[in-house]
């Protein structure tokens, strides 16, 4: 009878591990690097650097680019 109890907590541990797997799967780091890329909306006109929200897009404007006339949709951000 032993036997019987070490493979039904064979396939127990076995199903655990399969599931643990399954749910790592959806978390690799090429699918985070996606993720984070579908974030970056905001490309900046001079340089292409790509940022988040505008509110970052316009302090990297008026830091990197001073001299360069700042775009329409940046003057209404506060």
């Amino acid at each position: 009878m032993a036997r019987g109890q070490q493979k039904v907590q064979s396939q127990a541990k076995a199903a655990e591990k399969q599931a643990k797997m399954k749910k790592q799967q959806g978390h690799s780091a090429n699918e985070q690097k996606k993720a984070a890329q579908k974030a970056l909306i905001h490309v900046c006109t001079v340089c292409k650097a790509q940022m988040p929200d505008p509110k970052t897009y316009k302090q990297h404007f008026e830091n990197k680019h001073p001299k360069n006339d700042m775009p329409e949709e940046l003057k209404a951000v506060s």
